[in-house]
């Protein structure tokens, strides 16, 4: 059986235009984990939540090697990196200036067989094989609705003109931005900054609207 590829097989979420657009995101499941602080810091906490996220969504996708029985298992393509990011003060959006005080939930996207069991499984069998601590990391269900959404090609710091180009649409076809305490602004990373150089980097910029 060939593995799904998220990525493909949902281009609409994953795959948008540079030309912002509309779209009803549905509910979906991700290993997530939550926490605060410049993203960049050598060793910090963003840094720990990725080793966390990708050592419990590798240890689901490979278990059919054995570690685990998992009825209804399914081969597949580790989805993206993805971002939830907004400031304390609860000001709309995020501010570029202040990374040290980005909120932030760092999450990958699970496949839809992977419930509340399995989950705290790969959570110990990670921690054991691994040696980290994944006890910050939850099974997040979230259902994001109704949103503007637009592929970012380039730096991280030049996304704000993605971004104005997104509420020029909203305004031009009669939406508004609807952050809320569960609304939030949404990234998904389809580019390994590691490896691309930073102007060809891809990331799926996401607002809600209303």
């Amino acid at each position: 059986m060939e593995a799904l590829d998220y990525k493909k097989a949902y281009k609409a979420l994953y795959q948008p235009k540079s030309q912002p657009g509309i779209i009803d995101v549905p509910k979906i499941s991700f290993v997530a984990v939550k926490g605060q602080g410049d993203p960049n810091e050598e060793d910090g906490a963003y840094a720990r939540a990725l080793s966390v996220l990708y050592g419990i969504s590798f240890t689901v996708k490979m278990s059919y090697k054995g570690a685990r029985d998992i009825e209804g298992y399914f081969p597949y393509v580790v989805p993206p990196l993805e971002g939830l990011w907004w400031m304390p003060d609860g000001e709309s959006g995020i501010d570029y200036s202040r990374k040290s005080d980005f909120c932030w939930i760092s999450m990958i996207r699970l496949p839809e067989f992977v419930d509340q069991e399995i989950f705290d499984w790969a959570k110990e069998a990670a921690a054991k094989k691994k040696k980290i601590d994944t006890s910050p990391a939850e099974l997040f269900c979230w259902e994001e609705g109704l949103c503007v959404q637009a592929m970012h090609v380039g730096p991280y710091n030049d996304e704000p003109a993605t971004i104005a180009r997104m509420g020029d649409f909203l305004t031009a076809n009669g939406y508004a931005e609807d952050f809320s305490q569960d609304r939030f602004h949404h990234e998904i990373y389809l580019s390994d900054p590691r490896k691309i150089a930073p102007e060809k980097c891809k990331t799926v910029i996401r607002h809600p609207i209303k």
